[in-house]
């Protein structure tokens, strides 16, 4: 396993930043490695970003140095999305099965994780700290909560599957789903908007070779932008809105904790008030 450290910043500090130091703070260019367990230690409600990538042998979750723990869930709760071939994780020795986009919630106090080599899987992960233990549960997109949003008219045509959330099933504070943008729309999650009642990670996939999406963040009158490639991640901190545009239509999973699980406690910004 490798892993990294990200400290929380400051909104003013956020506006002095460089292109180069807001990559280093905000984005996660390497999440799979062969054979390994890759994560990123985020200090934004403990957030933790990681993939695993089996290609030659069975890959176990074990705990890091930084979280002072006897095994990986001891204190978590963690999902995952496959993003690559089937594949199959095990669970204290029962096995899921996890085709294409489909989820896996794995809750507190689950001593023994291992992602097993398939057809290729890239397992995507997102993991926070549990107060409660609940069920492991395999999540199919025909499971998911599916909403449709917005136009081919405005270029943001997309269909939200809400996988890991309370409305589907019970999780402490982690929600996560998926979004697919249909072809000829480019925008996500515009308009934008900001909770600061929680944080949330983009992992952005099924990018096109050649293309790339143009990750916008920062508070709405103070905005940045960062260029993302295919099975990279941006961090978004509570204060930040979140919203991107490619330069050809893709997918992205998006994962959030925080205070509350209400899908829908947002503070929405008129793309008129966007600097």
């Amino acid at each position: 396993m490798i892993h990294e450290i990200r400290y929380a910043i400051h909104p003013n500090g956020f506006k002095a930043l460089q292109t180069s130091q807001l990559r280093e703070a905000f984005i996660i260019p390497d999440i799979f490695l062969d054979d390994m367990v890759s994560v990123c230690y985020t200090h934004y409600d403990r957030f933790i970003v990681g993939g695993v990538k089996p290609v030659t042998k069975p890959v176990p979750l074990l705990p890091f140095e930084p979280l002072k723990a006897d095994f990986f869930l001891q204190r978590r709760e963690i999902g995952i999305i496959n993003v690559g071939g089937k594949g199959v994780v095990s669970v204290e020795g029962k096995d899921f099965t996890l085709n294409y986009k489909e989820a896996l919630y794995i809750g507190r106090g689950a001593r023994e994780v291992v992602f097993k080599p398939g057809d290729s899987p890239l397992y995507y992960f997102n993991s926070t700290p549990a107060h409660a233990a609940y069920p492991t549960k395999l999540v199919t997109l025909r499971d998911a909560e599916i909403v449709e949003l917005g136009s081919l008219e405005t270029s943001n045509h997309r269909t939200i599957h809400k996988l890991l959330v309370n409305s589907v099933l019970e999780t402490c504070q982690l929600q996560m789903g998926l979004t697919e943008l249909k072809q000829g729309s480019v925008w996500n999650t515009m308009p934008p908007h900001v909770h600061d009642r929680r944080m949330e990670v983009y992992f952005y996939f099924e990018v096109p070779d050649n293309q790339v999406v143009c990750h916008f963040m920062g508070e709405p009158q103070e905005t940045r932008h960062l260029f993302v490639r295919n099975n990279q991640a941006a961090i978004s901190p509570p204060w930040s809105i979140h919203s991107g545009a490619g330069t050809s239509n893709y997918s992205f999973i998006w994962g959030m904790a925080g205070e509350n699980l209400d899908y829908s406690d947002m503070d929405v910004v008129s793309p008129a008030e966007l600097k």
